[in-house]
């Protein structure tokens, strides 16, 4: 596949609409239902309408694609890119930014939010979730603040599960592969006479990466299991209640990137592995007070839990009093002193000098003996969350939907924050529509938020859709987003206490490293301007749907230092500036056949290199869907990007499965194959593999 635009028969069709308005005014007679989305507003509205580019992904294609977890699975949302960073860590940015940070995105699961506060990221390995749960994915490609508040600076992914009316039965499913790939999922619904209820059990395990650049093994594996509860009961004709709960537990090897100030080896076989937890719950109370007029109340807790633990060593004077004074006091010339421990003092005030020749003397005496201990880099997260929203049809031509959201968040790790840290934030929101006739649509919106530790912000977005009809819109929009700085990028409180230190260390069993790392405090709001213009459009006779953007974004204020605890000085004073176009098209040539192309074209700039390395000029998909009747069925897509992190990834997939089917009962048996065109790490220098291709095979039976 050469990387440019999908098929220009759309565009020909689309020219030859624009130049019969006549008949274009005849086809706003439509008997057929036009399908709608509703991530975008909150508001539920056909793709034509939306102020802003969308893609879905329905359950057709998440099973075709044969993805085992949602990351794979967005390589099918144009200009998405999916990198991976050290230790089998997937991470997703639209339209790019930092190789290890995805910190611009906000993900939810059926309106839950899914980013960690605390520590800036999505942790797309260990979100609660089986794909076989999912019954399609809602993407809104661009900021969306407005309704989804900070942090939906550049996109919002939102999941949405099966709803448990329609998950009765019993439902397993077993994948064996290569690369150590071990999944399960069972799952088994029921209903009863006001009520609906569905519970999955679900595992998931692979080898990830097997070797770094040095042909050493990679130490990434990931191991999870994972529980589910969704329930639905109607409380009376105009009243239902949803409630869910979900947990996960799970570890994740980390190959040992700990290095010390002076010398030392590990004790424990390189293992700085990290065990995790996470529980998750939300109830959902939906009122239709009448036809026009509908309001729900939102709960959700969160709880994550990352237990990392190792034990290291160093030279006791990594302890010394002096040493953390002097760092205190100016860190570049501590490093310095540390790292020429034995060369002549650089020039310095009296203090400092003193300071650093103590350091020194100690070296000499007993400061360069080796000593061990525990460290604990293990982290809590806990989020609370509450939601009031109000959908009301004021007419036939104009909608608001209007809300107030209370979060609360907690962070406890004695390694980032040297204790606990908690946030609250306050939103109200609002978005009006208003069809000033047949064809136009105008629509504006707002989010005002006010955290304790970022302060406040006022967030707008208007739009101007033109429908040809209903099924064919133009759209002109201009927004405004924000991304608040997180807990660690403005508070981090960074020093390692090492437990059990054997030998002491000058005189203690129990010290920190010299080493800490303080945030500024007072960071402003990452800021962003977009502009777009788009078309959307379902051509019903060929059965093609197609999307079109031009895009332009600038981000000021960004805070890209990389988080690390190595004199971590964050600011605002980077930008990046984004544009250039997309497309995608989907097209059931038949009742047999479904293909679908995207395309991203992304020049991206921005004044710190680091938020450049996701940005691939050039991306795309392609995938052929195919029917063969007799239970038949394949998929095979392809996926492309000329350099993520300076790394070109292209690989082709193929699915095949047969359908067999006795009374109410069905046996699927499908094969995956994965192989790469290239022969490249995976956006980053140590994600290696023995093989280009990797095997897959499942088994799922229903009744």
């Amino acid at each position: 596949m050469s990387f440019g635009p999908p098929s220009s028969r759309p565009a020909v069709l689309l020219t030859a609409l624009l130049s019969a308005p006549a008949v274009a005014d005849d086809l706003f007679v439509d008997t057929q239902a036009v399908p709608q989305v509703l991530t975008a507003t909150r508001l539920k509205q056909s793709p034509a309408a939306v102020p802003g580019s969308m893609t879905v992904l329905d359950s057709t294609l998440i099973r075709a694609s044969g993805a085992r977890d949602v990351p794979e699975l967005l390589r099918l949302v144009p200009g998405m890119m999916i990198g991976y960073g050290a230790a089998n860590q997937p991470t997703v940015n639209y339209h790019g930014s930092n190789v290890n940070d995805a910190r611009r995105m906000q993900v939810l699961i059926d309106g839950r939010s899914v980013y960690r506060a605390g520590l800036a990221t999505v942790d797309w390995s260990d979100i609660p979730l089986a794909m076989e749960d999912i019954e399609r994915i809602e993407v809104f490609r661009g900021p969306n603040t407005v309704s989804y508040g900070a942090n939906a600076l550049m996109a919002v992914v939102n999941i949405l599960t099966r709803k448990p009316a329609d998950s009765h039965g019993t439902r397993l499913k077993v994948t064996r592969g290569q690369r150590g790939i071990n999944d399960w999922y069972a799952s088994q619904g029921t209903g009863w006479e006001d009520g609906d209820l569905r519970l999955s059990l679900s595992g998931m395990q692979d080898d990830g990466f097997d070797e770094d650049r040095h042909g050493n093994d990679y130490r990434d594996s990931r191991r999870l299991n994972r529980l589910n509860l969704s329930v639905s009961h109607a409380l009376a004709s105009n009243q239902s209640l949803d409630w869910q709960l979900a947990v996960k537990e799970g570890s994740n090897q980390r190959p040992y990137t700990y290095q010390p100030v002076f010398y030392g080896v590990t004790e424990n076989g390189d293992n700085s592995d990290a065990n995790a937890k996470n529980y998750a719950g939300s109830v959902r109370w939906n009122i239709d007070l009448n036809p026009e007029h509908s309001l729900y109340v939102q709960g959700t807790t969160q709880h994550w839990e990352r237990k990392q633990v190792w034990r290291a060593c160093d030279a006791a004077l990594s302890f010394s009093p002096q040493l953390t004074r002097l760092w205190q006091l100016d860190p570049n010339y501590a490093e310095q002193v540390a790292r020429n421990i034995l060369a002549p003092l650089p020039p310095a005030s009296p203090e400092k000098y003193a300071l650093a020749s103590e350091a020194q003397q100690q070296w000499r005496n007993d400061g360069s003996e080796q000593v061990c201990g525990d460290i604990d880099q293990s982290t809590r997260e806990t989020r609370m969350d509450l939601e009031l929203q109000d959908t009301l049809s004021l007419s036939d031509s104009l909608r608001l939907v209007s809300g107030v959201n209370y979060r609360y968040d907690r962070a406890d790790s004695q390694t980032f924050f040297n204790g606990s840290l908690d946030d609250s934030t306050w939103r109200l929101f609002g978005h009006l529509e208003w069809r000033a006739s047949e064809h136009w649509i105008l629509q504006g919106g707002a989010m005002f938020e006010d955290a304790r530790l970022s302060g406040s912000s006022l967030t707008p977005r208007v739009a101007v859709n033109y429908l040809i009809t209903p099924r064919h819109g133009l759209r002109a929009v201009y927004s405004e987003a924000v991304r608040s700085p997180d807990m660690f990028e403005n508070n981090v409180n960074w020093s390692y206490q090492v437990n059990n230190l054997s030998p002491a260390a000058f005189g203690q069993n129990s010290a920190r490293y010299f080493v800490r790392t303080r945030g500024p405090g007072d960071l402003d709001q990452e800021h962003m301007r977009s502009r777009e213009l788009g078309y959307n459009g379902y051509f019903a006779d060929a059965d093609i749907s197609v999307d079109l953007k031009l895009f332009y974004d600038e981000i000021t204020g960004m805070i890209s230092e990389p988080l690390r605890n190595n004199q971590y000085i964050a600011s605002n004073s980077n930008k990046a500036r984004f544009s250039g176009t997309e497309a995608q098209m989907d097209w059931h040539l038949s009742l047999a056949d479904r293909f679908r192309l995207t395309y991203a074209h992304v020049d991206a700039w921005a004044s710190n290199a680091a938020d450049r390395q996701m940005s691939a000029h050039n991306s795309g998909s392609a995938g052929w869907l195919r029917n063969w009747g007799r239970g038949w069925s394949s998929a095979l897509f392809y996926y492309g990007d000329d350099a993520l992190n300076q790394y070109r990834f292209e690989r082709v997939d193929l699915r095949v499965a047969r359908q067999i089917t006795w009374d109410r009962t069905q046996l699927e048996l499908a094969g995956m194959l994965q192989q790469r065109l290239d022969d490249e790490p995976t956006s980053n220098v140590d994600n290696y593999y023995d093989s280009r291709h990797v095997l897959y095979f499942s088994a799922e039976l229903t009744f």
